[in-house]
């Protein structure tokens, strides 16, 4: 996963706890993809102070996923939920067969539609 990416995910969980300053710059940065220049033009500081104000606040969510690991947390969620998904749609296909109980085709579609929800929420 390439750092802007990771960056702009870890704002999604951690940027509350940030100051409102350091959330906007660090939200124009990666999410509106503007640059230093701009920013320091938008807010009225210089480029080096919007440079320290990023770094400052990349550190301290990186330091708060090390700590806390919801971002984590979440990546294995939407795995397991994908898993769940995967294996129950396997079990769905197999109570298609003939003689097959039909509650086992209806739970492992309602499984599925869970997983769905769990994954996009």
């Amino acid at each position: 996963m390439s750092k802007n990416l990771e960056i702009a995910l870890l704002l999604d969980f951690y940027g509350d706890m940030l100051t409102e300053k350091q959330r906007s710059m660090v939200d124009y940065y990666y999410n509106d993809d503007l640059s230093l220049s701009e920013i320091a033009e938008n807010e009225g500081i210089t480029r080096q102070g919007v440079r320290d104000s990023i770094k400052r606040a990349e550190a301290q969510m990186l330091e708060m996923e090390e700590s806390l690991g919801l971002y984590a947390r979440f990546r294995r969620m939407c795995a397991d939920a994908q898993e769940i998904y995967s294996l129950a749609e396997a079990i769905r296909r197999v109570s298609d067969y003939p003689g097959a109980p039909r509650e086992i085709g209806e739970g492992a579609t309602r499984i599925m539609a869970l997983a769905d929800m769990l994954q996009k929420n």
